[in-house]
């Protein structure tokens, strides 16, 4: 199963989705993620989804749900790359 890269940068993470994201993995991510933001104590997340096609309503909740959990562990989340056709 493909993981979506997590990079540390200071007391920031990044998050490159690469690959056509499926239910599946936005769950994996999302725990990935969640679990990186305690192990680093990170104040911030940034989540680039630019080689996205398509975001469903799974996906765009999967990612409000992120940013929700991520908000909760003291950090700040900010999506960026969303194409106009999405």
């Amino acid at each position: 199963m493909d993981r979506v890269p997590i990079l540390r940068l200071g007391d920031c993470l990044l998050v490159t989705v690469q690959v056509d994201m499926h239910d599946e993995l936005a769950m994996t991510l999302q725990d990935d993620l969640t679990n990186k933001i305690v192990a680093t104590k990170a104040r911030g997340v940034l989540i680039d989804i630019s080689a996205l096609e398509m975001v469903d309503s799974f996906i765009g909740r999967m990612l409000g749900n992120i940013a929700a959990m991520s908000r909760i562990l003291d950090a700040q989340t900010v999506v960026v790359g969303m194409q106009p056709a999405v």
